[in-house]
């Protein structure tokens, strides 16, 4: 059997990183916001599968409310599906998760998916008032009601973490009857196993080393998949990188926002410093995906066959990078990438 180019879909993640201006100065918040709008914008008008946007709740990040963000490009698109990337699932209410994509799905003609995960920074916790000693009940217990809440149908629950449900109805209900989910998974077995258990996509966060080393984590969902007598269930990836004309303009560009974005999350949790050295390691052989249309094509044709996904998402904001290679960027996705992807992957066998 080989890989059915028609299976496979490219789609861009972001922070919602605060960018500078092509001048070096910095862009207020709402600025980076509008232009994330008008990067979703662009990705629709060039066939972009989806856009996940990002929840954080600090100063190097726009966006702490995606779901808002994504109702500003819902009336502005037609096509693109309108995600998450990740919605901290720990510190909100499933409920009101629900409700708030239900509506995004009613303007964008059927187009939310909710991508649950825990998040790779806590700063959410104090912030709404829960502990992170209950930091895997929460996401256990949420998510599990997240998975009854979409059904649309009444619900009856109870957890140790907010109110029980009793026979209740949540509104609105969507058009199609379903909202999409996926769920956020860094390199956790237990993950894994949950994802296939609750019967629920996967996207992979791979953000260091080959992607094929994760190519044991697709084949446990799918085993677990088949032993909790589920169908099959697409897997995503997610990882960093930046697409220019020439690998090394591509390099130049990347290079001082990524060691300024990582660099400073780097320092913050005790890791050693970014080197250039370990940085081209990651653009040559790792997780990097940096260089032309047609190096990342190739990266990202490998990666794919490799773990045997059938979603490539490209992490596309690194860092304070201007707008304007931002969107240089995804029109380099979207007109060569990802036509080049599909033809490197015709005739692939499938994993």
């Amino acid at each position: 059997m080989t890989i059915n180019i028609d299976d496979i879909t490219f789609g861009l993640d972001t922070f919602g990183d605060m960018t500078h201006k092509d001048d070096g100065t910095p862009e207020t918040a709402g600025q980076v916001l509008r232009n994330l709008v008008e990067q979703a914008v662009f990705a629709d008008s060039l066939g972009i599968h989806a856009i996940h946007i990002g929840e954080h709740h600090r100063d190097d990040f726009a966006v702490s409310a995606p779901d808002t963000v994504l109702a500003g490009i819902a009336t502005r698109t037609s096509s693109i599906i309108l995600g998450t990337g990740v919605t901290v699932l720990s510190s909100e209410d499933p409920v009101r998760v629900y409700q708030r994509f239900a509506i995004i799905d009613a303007l964008s003609n059927g187009r939310a998916e909710i991508t649950a995960g825990r998040g790779s920074f806590t700063e959410s916790f104090p912030l709404f008032g829960y502990n992170l000693n209950d930091y895997h009940a929460l996401f256990e217990e949420k998510l599990e009601l997240l998975v009854h809440l979409l059904d649309e149908k009444p619900v009856t629950w109870s957890g140790t973490i907010r109110a029980s449900l009793t026979n209740q109805e949540v509104y609105p209900k969507t058009e199609k009857g379903r909202i999409g989910l996926r769920v956020g998974v860094g390199g956790s077995p237990e993950s894994v196993v949950r994802a296939a258990r609750l019967g629920i996509p996967l996207a992979l966060a791979i953000i260091g080393g080959d992607p094929a080393r994760f190519a044991p984590f697709s084949k446990l969902y799918r085993d677990q998949l088949q032993a909790f007598g589920r169908d099959d269930l697409p897997i995503a990836i997610h990882s960093p990188g930046h697409i220019a004309a020439t690998d090394e303009q591509a390099v130049e560009e990347l290079w001082p926002h990524y060691v300024a974005s990582f660099g400073r999350i780097g320092r913050e949790r005790g890791w050693g410093p970014i080197t250039k050295e370990h940085f081209m390691g990651e653009v040559t052989h790792g997780s990097v995906y940096a260089g032309s249309p047609e190096t990342v094509a190739k990266k990202i044709a490998h990666a794919l066959s490799s773990v045997g996904a059938q979603q490539f998402d490209l992490k596309y904001s690194n860092g304070p990078m201007p707008h304007s290679q931002l969107m240089s960027s995804i029109e380099l996705y979207g007109t060569r990438v990802m036509p080049l992807v599909r033809e490197m992957l015709a005739g692939v066998p499938a994993r």
